[in-house]
């Protein structure tokens, strides 16, 4: 029976491991990131509310970051540099992706896979929503880069360069503000920190 396995499904993020091509100090999962990309999304959501006065719907934006890579539940996490290598392995893996969309939302009765569709299908209406999930993503993992590189291994360095340049090519005065801002508190030791 595959209806109703879709929260048991869900509870799998935290065995699905990030960055499989790197050496790692500090293992991280995608039920981790999903948090960290949630947390940063809504930071982004607020300050856009705040200080450059957008009308963000905070609280959507943060459930849209927690499942935004659901998926990889069903295909794993792709490394960047193989899912971006050519155009038909990015378009390849879409419809890979696609798959695993519909055979999550199978996993759920029809009144409540209306409810989770919205939240895995790019809605055009969500489309700024997206592109602040999408920089949540790239600052998660920034952080990790950081936090790496300050455990001593170089293997994350030029991952670390390539993403602070593509964060710094985003022309929103939000993701600005938190690179600025936010981001040099990652490289600080919990004692320089208090």
């Amino acid at each position: 029976m595959q209806e109703n396995q879709f929260y048991a499904m869900l509870s799998r993020m935290k065995y699905i491991n990030r960055w499989g091509l790197m050496r790692n100090v500090i293992s991280e999962n995608i039920c981790e990131h999903s948090l960290d990309v949630a947390i940063i999304a809504h930071a982004l959501g607020i300050i856009k509310n705040k200080r450059f006065n957008g009308n963000v719907n905070c609280e959507r934006l943060a459930v849209l970051a927690i499942f935004h890579d659901a998926t990889e539940i069903i295909t794993g996490d792709l490394p960047t540099p193989v899912k971006y290598y050519s155009n038909d392995i990015k378009n390849a893996y879409k419809e890979v992706e696609d798959v695993a969309k519909k055979t999550l939302l199978s996993y759920l009765p029809d009144d409540l896979s209306n409810e989770y569709s919205n939240l895995l299908y790019k809605d055009k209406d969500d489309e700024y929503l997206w592109r602040l999930v999408k920089a949540a993503d790239r600052f998660s993992a920034l952080i990790k880069c950081i936090e790496e590189r300050r455990m001593g291994n170089k293997d994350f360095e030029k991952a670390e360069e390539t993403i602070i340049k593509s964060l710094s090519e985003i022309d929103l005065s939000e993701v600005k503000c938190f690179l600025d801002e936010f981001i040099p508190a990652y490289g600080l030791t919990l004692d320089e920190q208090a």
